[in-house]
């Protein structure tokens, strides 16, 4: 993988947009925080592969299609962080 996105940010902050703006074909997203909610809206279009951060999944009552997301722990994050040659936080 080129770069990870992490994206902290709900889908109607702008830095969401513009982080998926940005994704190349060998990047991946991983949603934190407020940008788990993403998850829960059929209408946005988010990129493969996809992780979601099962806690910040669960704080948020979020049942995510498993064929749409990949759901890791914070041990998986670290290991994300760890093979992509960039990572970027939105």
């Amino acid at each position: 993988m080129h770069t990870l996105h992490i994206v902290s940010k709900s889908p109607e902050h702008p830095r969401f947009r513009e982080c998926l703006a940005m994704v190349d074909t060998n990047d991946a997203v991983l949603l934190t925080g407020n940008g788990v909610v993403a998850l829960a809206d059929t209408s946005i279009e988010v990129p493969s592969p996809l992780y979601g951060l099962k806690n910040d999944i669960q704080a948020r009552a979020l049942t995510p299609d498993s064929a749409q997301c990949q759901v890791i722990g914070f041990d998986d994050m670290v290991a994300l962080t760890i093979q992509a040659q960039r990572v970027i936080s939105w």
